[in-house]
């Protein structure tokens, strides 16, 4: 499945295709004009026919923003990405540090008072329109037609692939008794939906619409008796008019916003993912408003048993697949052969033998020595180098299996470790295993335990730019909220959701490591000598062993030294009995106790 990566903008197309978007920007009288990494229904990846922003600067991450004057370009990343951008922008463009540097701050010092930002209302969510205003009283904000779009010659087609139905044996819960169960919690008249993973919670549908992500592009619109109106482009619904019943109305997306006009409010819309272009319509209709939370979010995030047994059998049939992978790797990686991409073609073989595969759940990141220190690395024909024997390799990866989605991330040592990997990849390990041993009250969101991670680091004086965890979806989206283990998240934990646990440490120029399993919140048993207080714990999904060569036992607790064990027994019991002997006595000496 690997596919050699084409950026959609090499850095000597972005002079010219920066001179393009300004000229348009003279024929609208705009001063600045804002280019998000998003696209009309706010989810977090975007069809090649949305990648604006790649198009227009080179950054291919996955989050980010740029913002185009007269006289400067800037491209606002996050920690993920510093090294990343400044490998990937022309030199025309200015690499800016956010959420560090704010954008209202950036824009009040370069645009003159009276200037007008010009934005897509389309691309842009309510509440990022709101802040904007509200804070810069100096600019004036005006909607316009996408000026990328102007400039854009080639721009690819929207995604026409039609849509599938999600049989109820993986979800779990038909469509009708969600629309049932959520109509019932509705305070409005009707709730608007535009999140692709929400509509295809709700509905129980899927798609192809966006690469990698098995979600529908489309709007949704739910009644407060349980019916929904559902607008996509034609013939995208045509296998699934059965599945879907006379409850769901479908529509041409075209008439989709023509369709709010006629609501009776008042109408729900979540200000965190909803266009502003939806708010604005509804208001100029003079229909009542009320801003929530998308109803999808929370139920989406709390996976029901059938959800979380099959994440389960995915994560064994995976399992298998790295196991496979990781024995071929040491046994291949020394001799000093391999590429970056022969990795990924290798470990994406190996995922697709077990012919339950649907996709791989994101682009396969193989980063070796100084490339495994850019977080999000995508290895490409240009960017591929060898795996040379002494460094590290970190491979980050999953698969999209129709009864769960898998994200796991694993550093392996290539020939002999020096004792400064070794000493830094434990830390990572024990803020994993703090993680993963943790008990806490109900009610103890993300932002508490995200330090537990970085706490052996945080001694040493290291860190790293990400989040721990992210939420990860049910053969939907691999990043998934509003759940995260992160400093910015106060969304309570709840039993059901499922979370990334990958602390990291990147040594820019020489290294990278990342540990990953993904983990689900449960009900934690009770202790003797505690008291009545509802306790929560966190079960381990992912189950592949950690390179032993990198572990210094000596920096270990009694504690952690325990857990590692237990989990390598776990992890041969589990994978073992489906491996051919020669894998298997691999994995045996990879699990032996520490």
């Amino acid at each position: 499945m690997f596919q050699t990566f084409e950026a959609k903008s090499s850095p000597e197309q972005g002079p010219p295709r920066l001179d393009a978007l300004r000229r348009k920007m003279a024929d609208t009288n705009a001063d600045a004009f804002l280019v998000p990494r998003a696209d009309a229904h706010q989810g977090e990846y975007v069809a090649d026919r949305d990648a604006r922003l790649e198009w227009l600067t080179g950054f291919t991450g996955s989050a980010g923003f740029c913002v185009v004057l007269a006289d400067i370009a800037g491209v606002f990343v996050d920690g993920r990405y510093r090294v990343q951008v400044r490998n990937q922008v022309a030199d025309v463009f200015t690499p800016v540090d956010w959420p560090e540097v704010k954008l209202t701050d950036w824009l009040t010092r370069h645009m003159p008072d009276g200037g007008v930002l010009a934005y897509d209302p389309w691309l842009h969510t309510v509440n990022e329109i709101k802040d904007l205003t509200d804070k810069l009283d100096h600019i004036s904000l005006r909607p316009t037609d996408n000026l990328i779009d102007a400039a854009w010659a080639d721009q690819p087609a929207p995604p026409a692939a039609r849509f599938s139905a999600h049989p109820l044996e993986y979800a779990g819960e038909s469509h009708a008794d969600k629309r049932a169960r959520l109509a019932d919690a509705l305070k409005a008249q009707c709730a608007v939906i535009t999140l692709p993973d929400s509509i295809a919670w709700l509905l129980n549908i899927r798609g192809t619409d966006i690469e990698r992500n098995p979600v529908p592009h489309g709007f949704a619109v739910l009644h407060a008796d349980g019916s929904v109106d559902l607008f996509a482009a034609p013939g995208k619904t045509q296998d699934i008019a059965e599945h879907l019943g006379p409850d769901i109305r479908v529509h041409d997306v075209a008439g989709f916003l023509g369709h709010l006009t006629t609501l009776d409010g008042p109408v729900l819309i979540d200000p965190k993912s909803c266009p502003q272009i939806v708010a604005t319509t509804l208001r100029d209709a003079g229909t009542p408003l009320m801003e929530g939370r998308d109803p999808c979010i929370l139920p989406k995030a709390r996976k029901n048993p059938a959800e979380i047994a099959g994440a389960k059998a995915a994560h064994e049939r995976d399992g298998v697949a790295m196991v496979r992978f990781l024995a071929w790797l040491e046994a291949e990686g020394p001799k000093g052969q391999l590429t970056e991409i022969d990795v990924v073609k290798k470990l994406e073989g190996f995922r697709a033998q077990s012919n339950a595969l649907r996709d791989i759940s994101f682009e396969t990141i193989s980063g070796a020595g100084p490339n495994g220190a850019i977080v999000h690395y995508r290895v490409n024909e240009d960017s591929n180098r060898p795996v040379n024997p002494g460094e590290l390799l970190l491979v980050d990866s999953g698969g999209q299996y129709v009864d769960g989605t898998t994200d796991i991330t694993r550093t392996v040592a290539i020939g002999t470790p020096t004792d400064e990997h070794r000493s830094c990849y434990t830390r990572v390990l024990q803020g994993m295993i703090a993680v993963s041993r943790i008990r806490f009250p109900k009610g103890v969101g993300g932002q508490h335990l995200d330090a537990m991670a970085r706490a052996p680091l945080w001694l040493a004086g290291q860190d790293y730019d990400h989040g721990t965890g992210h939420g990860v979806g049910s053969y939907l989206s691999v990043h998934e909220g509003p759940q995260s283990l992160s400093r910015r998240s106060e969304v309570a934990l709840e039993t059901g959701m499922m979370l990334s646990n990958e602390p990291g440490y990147y040594r820019e120029g020489a290294f990278g490591i990342r540990i990953e399993n993904l983990i689900v919140t449960v009900a934690a048993p009770a202790l003797p000598g505690g008291d009545d207080r509802a306790m929560l714990c966190f079960e381990t999904l992912t189950y592949v062993p950690m390179d032993r060569h990198l572990i210094d036992v000596s920096m270990l607790s009694d504690a952690e030294r325990g857990w590692i064990d237990q989990y390598h027994a776990d992890t041969l019991q589990l994978l073992g009995p489906r491996l051919d002997d020669v894998t298997r006595d691999w994995l045996a000496k990879a699990c032996a106790p520490l």
